[in-house]
């Protein structure tokens, strides 16, 4: 087949499931052609020794890649977000016709920054089949605030719109498919498809003398969070479970974020000294320190958008064969849960994931293994590279009429 993804993100940025995507349907054997723009992911700033100019395009075996210009100022407020996705969508929308005007079948990572260059693509293509893979169903953190609730209901509206025009939708986690259908999807269309992560990355590993240095002080259980410290992870309930079992166990906070100064600030006023900060560090280094410690937490603030999403440092402990403590709604409790790689607990509840970090401690050591190897499994089984694009690719196969299309799926369970 010949194969367009359109994608807001694609590496160098760490954009793994289009860019692993792409690489792999290449070495299946597909022409695939990526229309994507200048990275500039996280900082909001061009990459250094990137330009941005028309008539990007690289090229290797069965893989193109077109760069088009935005407005690389994603990061910096509302309107700069706004900014950043209009402007990819003017600027796709320029080039689309031409680039991927001929393909059997579009894949669409849904970011909520992708939508409105969707909508614009899709027109402009006619009869093109789209798959969308959507990551969330619209942008929620500040919609109160400066403006970006009306720019929400603008993104809800644009999004249902190319619900009802994709041949196929894939969700990344189950409760997300009732909030495609409920925005207007076709039921029968829509399919789950969980996230991988980075397997040339996250995979087990033995921690070094040095990385053992970093995360342990002493034969204290130790429960590591990584990543982003921001408004929808919620670590002040951690810090404040943490700091009623000082003696007990350390919470090691490896990142940062917008909430950092926060949550710090509430670990110095609550003297939680078992509480540590540990910045940013390279997604190669993140393996050693997983096994380092003894659990990874998996945090998510009690919103209704976030119930029905799979945080992505899930799939990345899971593959490292690490058990997980998850302070988590909906379908991440219930990952956790199935497949018995950890504990968990309602979310924004000190008190009870206090309670989880005392049970966490007290668990012997090899059955904390077990909890890691079970929970590798499940990786493998149902969130791994080859599962998804398996997955991925049927559905551009039934979007462009090539297979014939399966029995209505039900809501599949995570395991």
């Amino acid at each position: 087949m010949k194969i367009g993804i359109l994608s807001y993100h694609f590496p160098p940025e760490p954009a793994f499931i289009p860019g692993s995507l792409a690489e792999e349907l290449a070495a299946r054997g597909h022409e695939v052609r990526v229309l994507t723009g200048f990275p500039d992911y996280p900082g909001g700033h061009v990459y250094p020794g990137w330009r941005q100019r028309w008539h990007h395009e690289t090229h290797s075996q069965r893989l193109s890649v077109r760069r088009v210009p935005r407005y690389p100022g994603g990061a910096a407020s509302v309107g700069g977000r706004m900014a950043s996705y209009l402007s990819f969508a003017g600027s796709a929308g320029l080039v689309a016709r031409r680039f991927l005007g001929d393909v059997d079948a579009l894949y669409v990572f849904q970011l909520p920054a992708t939508t409105f260059a969707a909508a614009g693509v899709l027109r402009l293509l006619g009869r093109v089949p789209a798959v969308l893979h959507v990551q969330d169903v619209w942008a929620r953190d500040g919609a109160d605030e400066g403006g970006e609730g009306r720019w929400a209901a603008r993104m809800g509206s644009t999004m249902t719109r190319i619900y009802r025009t994709a041949a196929r939708i894939a969700v990344a986690a189950p409760s997300m498919r009732d909030l495609v259908i409920a925005a207007g999807a076709d039921p029968a269309r829509v399919r789950l498809v969980l996230n991988w992560t980075d397997e040339r990355i996250f995979y087990p590993a033995t921690p070094g003398a040095a990385a053992r240095q970093l995360v342990r002080r002493d034969g204290r259980c130790v429960v590591m969070h990584a990543g982003t410290i921001g408004a929808r992870q919620g670590l002040e309930t951690a810090v404040r479970a943490a700091a009623a079992l000082d003696r007990t166990m350390d919470l090691v906070l490896v990142g940062s974020g917008a909430a950092e100064r926060r949550v710090r600030g509430l670990a110095a006023e609550l003297g939680a000294e078992n509480v540590r900060f540990l910045e940013r560090r390279s997604p190669v280094d993140m393996p050693e320190l997983y096994a380092a410690a003894d659990y990874q937490l998996v945090m998510s603030r009690d919103l209704p958008e976030l119930r029905g999403t799979v945080p992505g440092k899930l799939q990345a402990a899971l593959s490292c064969a690490a058990p997980v403590i998850a302070s988590a709604g909906g379908d991440t409790a219930e990952l956790v849960e199935r497949v018995r790689a950890g504990l968990s607990c309602p979310p924004e509840d000190w008190a009870a994931l206090a309670d989880r970090f005392w049970l966490a401690a007290t668990i012997p050591p090899p059955t904390r293994v077990e909890m890691g190897r079970r929970g590798r499994a499940a990786y493998l089984r149902e969130m791994s590279l080859h599962a998804g694009v398996d997955q991925i690719e049927r559905l551009l196969h039934e979007a462009a009429g090539r297979v014939a299309e399966p029995a209505t799926q039900p809501r599949r369970r995570l395991a």
